[in-house]
């Protein structure tokens, strides 16, 4: 699972620590005690790296890059679940007890990630207690974010689901544009359409009803300039 091991100390990325939630109550001297215990991992775009049932013993915190965690369904189709990018990580529910990873993980984009061992993660929960709260506080999140996605592909129109999926990304990967936000997408529209259970035609059908009615532009495959957010809040009602 992890090759191309080194030290974080001698990485030349930037410190993954001062990235991450889960660590910002931490002290700078505290933070480089964790730095310590870090060492670096690379993956090229479309590496598996982590395979579901297959046993973790690391917290993945992701320093560059995106990674989609997903399953594939009895009909052998994709699901995607999450993706995480940079200042994300996965892997904790295994640190806390000995628990098969529930899903797959690959890299959608050259990755760097830093990993932090059961054994260190565990004493470190230890002396610092607000690292264990921080875990439980993004649990939380991600449990909300997934029982928000399972009502909107029970119920939700397909203006609903795309229009939920592209405020997603705004707020997680959108940027201030003049004319909006604009947001770079971390998935193709066969990508979105796995994690949001559409087809890929249909994804691509809404989207350009959504540009011609001047909610978004689209510009490329994996860039969008969202014009009107209201609109698309209001899809959601």
């Amino acid at each position: 699972m992890y090759k191309n091991i080194c030290s974080c100390d001698i990485c030349n990325h930037k410190l993954c620590t001062k990235k991450v939630s889960i660590f910002s109550s931490l002290s700078p001297e505290q933070l480089a005690k964790v730095a310590n215990l870090i060492i670096h991992k690379e993956y090229q775009k479309g590496d598996l790296i982590v395979m579901e049932g297959e046993s973790m013993d690391s917290l993945v915190i992701i320093n560059e890059g995106q990674v989609k965690a997903f399953r594939n369904t009895q009909d052998g189709r994709e699901q995607i679940l999450y993706i995480f990018s940079e200042g994300d990580f996965f892997g904790e529910r295994n640190l806390l007890r000995d628990q098969a990873s529930t899903y797959n993980v690959k890299a959608l984009e050259k990755t760097h990630v830093c990993l932090i061992h059961k054994r260190d993660f565990q004493v470190l929960v230890k002396d610092f207690p607000d690292i264990a709260l921080k875990v439980m506080e993004e649990l939380c999140q991600r449990l909300d974010r997934l029982e928000h996605t399972v009502e909107t592909m029970g119920t939700g129109t397909v203006e609903a689901r795309v229009s939920s999926v592209l405020l997603e990304f705004a707020d997680k990967y959108g940027k201030a544009h003049p004319k909006g936000i604009m947001i770079e997408l971390p998935l193709s529209r066969e990508g979105i359409a796995h994690y949001i259970g559409l087809t890929r035609e249909t994804v691509s059908r809404k989207m350009s009803m959504l540009q011609d009615e001047g909610i978004l532009e689209m510009l490329g495959n994996k860039k969008v300039l969202l014009l009107d957010r209201a609109a698309l809040e209001r899809n959601l009602e």
